[in-house]
């Protein structure tokens, strides 16, 4: 008995059923897995992120301290785990993502430079005893902190597949040296929104 184009049909046709449910399951594994590093990168970002704001407040924070011992302990502790979660989320990002790590290297640098000697200052403020005296009349100024920030993010979003890698960068106006990512714009004179604190003339 010879073999028929429908007994060819009856075996081809369930092959090919299976090996198209196959590749399905493969591309939709896939593709879920992109998803899942995409969302674990963009968590690992955001709170890579999230330090360096915790950082930019210190000099606020201690401005507004109490004179009391466990106070001044409170905020050097606090400076302390803040370093050491720079120096984690810097290693997360060597080994996760080398080019956001690079320039996330460049922003921790940055931010240690122009908030550290901040807080210096900070510290040799005198106290503040009253409600009234919690109001800050000048905000410290960020923007190195600020313009590193923004070249970092771009270099997330790249990585992150929303974007590329920018052209060369626009100097910011009066800051020589100073580059801000294109499509990156700040308010006249460097302001700050309302209820935004920094971007001023230390007091």
């Amino acid at each position: 008995m010879s073999w028929t184009a429908a007994q060819t049909t009856a075996v081809i046709v369930p092959v090919i059923a299976i090996v198209g449910a196959v590749l399905t399951a493969l591309l939709t594994y896939a593709l879920n897995q992109r998803a899942a590093r995409r969302e674990r990168r963009a968590r690992a970002f955001g709170e890579a992120l999230s330090v360096i704001e915790d950082y930019a407040e210190m000099p606020y924070r201690i401005r507004r301290r109490t004179g009391s011992v466990e106070a001044r302990q409170q905020l050097t502790e606090e400076v302390s785990r803040i370093y050491s979660r720079l120096a984690f989320h810097q290693a997360l990002l060597d080994i996760e993502a080398p080019r956001v790590a690079a320039a996330y290297r460049l922003l921790a640098n940055e931010a240690k430079a122009e908030v550290g000697e901040q807080m210096k200052q900070a510290w040799q403020k005198p106290l503040r005893t009253t409600d009234a005296d919690m109001n800050l009349e000048h905000h410290y100024d960020r923007r190195r902190v600020d313009a590193a920030r923004d070249r970092c993010v771009v270099t997330m979003r790249a990585a992150l597949g929303r974007g590329s890698f920018p052209a060369p960068a626009k100097r910011l106006p009066g800051r020589p040296g100073v580059e801000r990512p294109p499509g990156v714009e700040r308010p006249p004179g460097g302001e700050r929104p309302p209820g935004v604190e920094g971007s001023a003339k230390p007091e």
